[in-house]
């Protein structure tokens, strides 16, 4: 089962996007999709039967060239989108993702966390808090750890919420495809490595992010954000250059209708330029492989309201397109 996509006059910015998609009982392929909804075969336009999504980005460079010009052909034949199945846009090697990237959000926790005696006003301890998050932009580094590639999920998939999640949220953001390796790079040189920007929902068992048996032992990222379908991922990958700015982008999330999540990447206090340069210190960034940049306030913790069976998450990034899922409990018997 899955959410299908509601048509929209523009699906996203610039001339095209990158996606997998799939004809009904047919293999996925990739497919450069029109902001007008109709979907081209990669496959047979550039002569590879074999071709993938990450093919592509591993070529990306290369084929920028190529993939304009067919897009400004209009006498190839496309098939409309509502015809296909729209599925996660690439199938990365690594997946890499940050928490604690919105100065807000950040702001919020500290207040909301007050230490014991502490009767300062809120205003105070807010001020208080701005400050640490400016000093943090300034001397500290992002905060990064691994997700795994098989939490991936399309963008209209349900989502299957184990039965031993007690407290699944959501978190939503921007997410960066690299296109070409990376290693060691400068903050400056990063966003030439950036093939383009997708929409991630990186979803996350509250009640497992900290192990209760080893509390000194931290976090537990496996267990709160790894289970399958997790992190739906897409719709489709817009080319960096079609994105005058990943830094002023407004990233909404409503659910059931109701707006949860609204709030502008300008919010980050690491950029994407600089979670991309710091993820590359340590591990080599291959193509294809995902920088999810942090989510920023209204998480369902926040609100007090988690998700449950029959929820409808819709997500959006300017620019980047919606995607929409709805929340169905695991059935084991």
């Amino acid at each position: 089962m899955s959410v299908k996509p509601e048509p929209v006059s523009a699906l996203f910015a610039g001339p095209f996007a990158l996606a997998t998609v799939s004809a009904p009982e047919g293999p996925a392929f990739p497919a450069l999709v029109t902001p007008d909804g109709r979907a081209l075969d990669l496959r047979s336009a550039l002569g590879e039967e074999r071709l993938t999504a990450l093919g592509v980005l591993e070529r990306w460079e290369g084929l920028l060239p190529r993939l304009h010009a067919l897009a400004a052909d209009t006498g190839l034949a496309r098939t409309p989108l509502a015809d296909l199945r729209v599925h996660a846009p690439v199938e990365p090697r690594q997946v890499f993702q940050s928490g604690a990237n919105y100065r807000q959000h950040v702001i919020d926790l500290h207040v909301a966390h007050r230490a014991p005696g502490d009767e300062r006003p809120e205003d105070e301890r807010r001020a208080e808090a701005a400050e640490i998050m400016d000093r943090r932009a300034e001397r500290d580094q992002p905060y990064v750890f691994l997700g795994l590639p098989s939490a991936v999920t399309g963008p209209y998939d349900d989502v299957v919420l184990p039965e031993w999640a007690e407290q699944p949220d959501w978190e939503l953001e921007l997410a960066a495809v690299i296109g070409r390796p990376a290693h060691r790079v400068s903050v400056e040189d990063a966003p030439r490595y950036i093939a383009g920007y997708t929409v991630a929902n990186d979803l996350t068992d509250r009640a497992t992010v900290f192990r209760r048996d080893m509390p000194q032992i931290g976090t537990d990222w496996l267990r709160s954000k790894n289970a399958p379908g997790f992190t739906p991922l897409g719709p489709w990958i817009v080319p960096a250059a079609s994105i005058a700015d990943p830094g002023d982008l407004r990233i909404t999330l409503r659910l059931n209708g109701e707006t949860m999540q609204d709030e502008s990447t300008k919010d980050m206090i690491f950029s994407v330029a600089r979670m991309v340069a710091h993820a590359s210190q340590t591990a080599r960034l291959l193509p294809g492989d995902l920088v999810l940049t942090g989510s920023p306030a209204g998480n369902g913790l926040h609100w007090g309201r988690l998700l449950r069976d029959g929820d409808v998450m819709e997500g959006s990034v300017t620019g980047l397109g919606v995607q929409r899922t709805r929340c169905v409990a695991e059935r084991t018997s």
